[in-house]
């Protein structure tokens, strides 16, 4: 291929594709992306890659850095994590460029994604793609490290859980792209966990909005933060697997009208929780400092001028800077008789009818009952989710019983086409 593309070259649509860690565990999966990739720029288009790191390269480097210290300086451990993406981006650029393609591969900082300065957990405030825009215009496929990018102080941060996928969606939104596909080892997203729940189905496609409350509620496949950008910008998302199955999830703004109110259950399991109750008075200031660390509470319904949220890590987070600062300047503004530490698996079903429908309100409350064998004593709302704190014996039960009631066995599900 020509090294400068003609003028009308450049007017072919972008894509941006990202795989995430099981799509270039091995050099033979890395080959397979390669292949893939290949495909996309013959049928037409110019493309954007972004990677995550190989296989269990990120979880590794990090046990690297605890068998040197029990608590790693948080800038040295951003360096040691962004090196697992920028191997996999190198090698894929390589396997590209030996089927013929030239190829560039960038690191965070190099293709423009500019972030704020928190260490291990930073957010996105800015895109400048000019590298990655000229890279396109010479006729290159441009392979990009997720993850990471720069701060305005040209610190190199990482992006959190799920930061590959922001920076797939980020790249999509500052290059106007015409889609941005997110491959891993799933074709989708489920109504449940089908290892949990073997009768849970892919959705074919779902708002934004949804997807987010599932994310937040913890579904795997797409990452909160990368829906909330999305939605944000209106990129529509297409979840697929990375081995060619067929089928897809496809998240975007123009959904039908005839919504079924129920659209999954989620769990988040193995979480340690904060559960604290706020009076009117102090509504402001915890709210304030939430939004500041960019952290979403799940809330019970208030009474009598005071309300119980909830506010969660999950446990496989050793360290969690936005989490642990919140937490602490959350614990100063609060009575010490108001606030318990807790851990258990948040139960949650998902849907447009949350909040707008009363029956499933009632409905949810009896399942839990049901299966629990008493009421529960708090049920948590959050945007489009109904949620409810169990032990961890008790979680997959109750996923199931959800799932029959709302997915399975009730015309609140059936509309969907």
């Amino acid at each position: 291929m020509n090294e400068n593309l003609a003028a009308s070259d450049r007017a072919l649509p972008i894509v941006v594709q990202k795989f995430g860690g099981s799509s270039v565990a091995d050099v033979s999966r890395i080959q397979q992306v390669a292949d893939r990739v290949v495909h996309t720029v013959r049928q037409g288009h110019r493309v954007v890659v972004v990677v995550s790191a190989m296989g269990k390269t990120t979880d590794q480097l990090m046990a690297l850095a605890h068998e040197v210290t029990e608590a790693p300086d948080r800038r040295e451990l951003d360096m040691l994590l962004t090196a697992g993406e920028r191997i996999a981006m190198a090698l894929l650029a390589i396997a590209i460029r030996a089927r013929g393609l030239p190829a560039t591969s960038l690191t965070g900082s190099q293709c423009g994604i500019l972030t704020n300065d928190a260490s291990g957990g930073a957010r996105i405030v800015e895109v400048r793609p000019l590298r990655v825009q000229d890279a396109l215009d010479q006729g290159h496929v441009v392979i990009v490290a997720g993850f990471q990018g720069v701060s305005y102080r040209r610190e190199i941060t990482t992006l959190g859980r799920g930061g590959s996928d922001t920076t797939a969606v980020a790249l999509a939104a500052a290059l106007r792209a015409q889609a941005c596909e997110i491959y891993s080892d799933v074709d989708g997203v489920y109504s449940a966990d089908p290892r949990i729940v073997p009768k849970a189905v892919r959705l074919k496609n779902m708002s934004h909005d949804e997807m987010l409350a599932l994310a937040r509620s913890g579904a795997k496949v797409l990452g909160a933060d990368a829906v909330a950008y999305a939605r944000m910008h209106g990129i529509a998302l297409y979840a697929r697997a990375a081995d060619d199955r067929p089928g897809e999830t496809v998240v975007r703004y123009d959904m039908p009208q005839d919504r079924p109110w129920i659209t999954g259950v989620a769990h988040r399991p193995a979480v340690d929780w904060l559960q604290f109750t706020i009076r009117s008075a102090q509504h402001a200031a915890v709210d304030a400092v939430l939004q500041h660390h960019n952290l979403a509470p799940i809330l019970a319904v208030e009474h009598n001028g005071t309300a119980t949220w909830l506010l969660g890590r999950d446990v496989a987070d050793a360290v969690d800077p936005a989490y642990d600062r919140a937490l602490q300047a959350i614990l100063a503004l609060l009575d010490p008789g108001d606030t318990e530490h807790c851990t258990g698996t948040l139960v949650s079903i998902v849907g447009p009818g949350v909040g707008r429908e009363p029956k499933i309100l009632g409905a949810f409350r009896q399942v839990v009952a049901d299966v629990l064998g008493q009421p529960a004593a708090f049920v948590f709302a959050h945007g489009l989710s109904l949620s409810v704190l169990v032990t961890a014996d008790q979680a997959s039960s109750l996923l199931s019983a959800l799932h029959a009631h709302f997915v399975e066995e009730t015309p609140w599900f059936a509309a969907r086409s």
